[in-house]
């Protein structure tokens, strides 16, 4: 993020006359515009330097994240899959430290010298434990440079391993029993965690009640409007195909994977309809990478129009994942809103229908 958004990044920070909490690189409110965006383009270096909106959602969340981390309490981002959690982590990460690459991920073999430090063990032979032969992991960096450490995925981490992070949010310190001169290192300042943890994971590793005592939870809900959600297909997907043609970022077929997806994702149709859920996500993260399919599709083989038959493959891939039986629950869905009244006659919606139906 700090690279993709290297200008942004610069502008805020020439301009930001705001209080920083100690180690940060933007005040509080800075990081806010940084991360939800601003109309009114700041001048920096002879340019104007656009600040554009990178997560869309719930504004007040993004600020509660940035109180938090502002207080020095560790933070830990939770919700369903492809709500953006890593990516606002992500985004925190790069406007505070100017470094979201330091980064855990957790896994079922994750071991403690993985997020801690480990040895060289050559040097640890030739020298013995001395620190030039410690090699750091991304807590004891974080730990050091005072910068923020990110943890993707808690609740896949073995609880040992999870719990060897209470003392350390506890008390900042790190313990390295091996190095007798310097048996421990504190925590510089500006140093922090932000974790994320899927409630599909739940009950997989659950965390002790010690370690989320230790934590600020904040909940990442998927987006609620249709608007929002095509707005977010539309940006993403147009950055990740920046050298295709505009013209392919077509609102009529955003708008019928956006309510496709939301529809099928809460079991309910905006005409107040009931449906069967299937058991994939379907989240926003998928609805972009279903366009970005499409839209490359139809550029390389359809001479820059978009396929309804690739249109629908990808939206099937997306819905049915390994479970054939929700292909019934997709065909089912796109037969009722066909017959409804507001998409009876949308001629692109019928030839979508139809299409699904030949699945």
């Amino acid at each position: 993020m700090e690279d993709l958004y290297k200008d942004e990044l610069e502008a805020l920070a020439f301009h930001d006359k705001g209080e920083k909490p100690a180690g940060w690189r933007l005040s509080p409110k800075s990081l806010r515009t940084f991360i939800l965006g601003q109309k009114k383009p700041l001048e920096y270096e002879g340019r104007s330097i656009t600040i554009s909106q990178k997560f869309f959602g719930n504004d007040s969340l993004v600020e509660r994240c940035i109180v938090s981390l502002a207080s020095s309490r560790p933070l830990l981002l939770i919700g369903e899959p492809g709500t953006a959690k890593s990516f606002l982590s992500e985004l925190l990460s790069a406007g505070i430290c100017g470094n979201s690459r330091n980064t855990i991920q957790g896994s079922i073999g994750l071991t403690e010298d993985m997020i801690k430090y480990s040895w060289n063990y050559a040097l640890l032979i030739a020298k013995g434990p001395v620190p030039e032969a410690l090699v750091p992991s991304p807590l004891y960096t974080g730990m050091t440079e005072g910068i923020i450490t990110r943890f993707e995925e808690i609740t896949r981490a073995p609880l040992e391993i999870q719990d060897s992070l209470i003392s350390v949010l506890s008390d900042k310190i790190l313990s390295i029993p091996e190095l007798k001169d310097q048996p421990f290192i504190m925590a510089q300042r500006g140093f922090n965690i932000i974790a994320t943890a899927n409630t599909r994971d739940k009950g997989v590793n659950e965390m002790s009640s010690a370690l989320k005592r230790r934590f600020n939870f904040e909940t990442v809900q998927p987006i609620k409007t249709i608007d929002m959600e095509m707005s977010v297909i539309r940006s993403q997907a147009s950055k990740l195909c920046a050298d295709m043609k505009p013209e392919l970022f077509d609102d009529s077929f955003i708008s019928i994977l956006a309510s496709t997806f939301r529809d099928l994702r809460t079991g309910t149709s905006s005409g107040g309809g009931k449906f069967d859920r299937p058991d994939a996500v379907l989240s926003t993260a998928e609805a972009v990478q279903v366009y970005q399919q499409t839209v490359v599709d139809a550029h390389y083989y359809h001479d820059d129009e978009i396929s309804m038959k690739t249109f629908v493959n990808n939206i099937k891939s997306a819905v049915i994942k390994d479970k054939e039986e929700d292909l019934k629950t997709l065909k089912n869905y796109v037969k009722v809103i066909a017959k409804s009244e507001e998409k009876s006659n949308d001629e692109l919606y019928q030839e979508f229908a139809k299409q699904v139906a030949k699945c």
